[in-house]
């Protein structure tokens, strides 16, 4: 089992930035990030793949986020920048030793969740 410890989000205005992180406690080939906002459909948001690298972003966060890792920490950062109003959601972090999935339950570890607001 990998646990999965995340970092980060909280409350800004729009226009504004926040970071996430999520250390993993072992090795994983896959990290990245997914969101939920109420009454919403879960959401890829960003996801790095140490075998490429390879990153996918959602079209909704391209150019405003930006996923990088470091692998030697077993640690993914997502950036982001120029938040709106609609970013806002439950982040959750996710890992995975084989691949990047596009739907959450295609991987193995997932974290708690990390709340982000963006007010107008």
């Amino acid at each position: 089992q990998v646990h999965l410890a995340e970092s980060g989000g909280g409350s800004v205005q729009a226009g504004g930035s926040l970071s996430l992180s999520c250390t993993a406690s072992a090795y994983v080939a896959c990290m990245g990030w997914f969101r939920q906002a109420p009454g919403k459909r879960r959401e890829r948001v960003a996801t790095i793949y140490t075998g490429g690298p390879n990153t996918y972003y959602a079209a909704s966060v391209k150019d405003r986020f930006t996923i990088s890792e470091d692998f030697a920490k077993n640690t993914v950062y997502l950036q982001m920048n120029n938040l709106r109003p609609e970013d806002t959601a439950m982040y959750s972090c996710a890992a995975d030793r084989a691949a990047c999935g596009n739907t959450l339950d295609l991987y193995a570890f997932r974290g708690q969740g990390t709340q982000v607001t963006v007010s107008s």
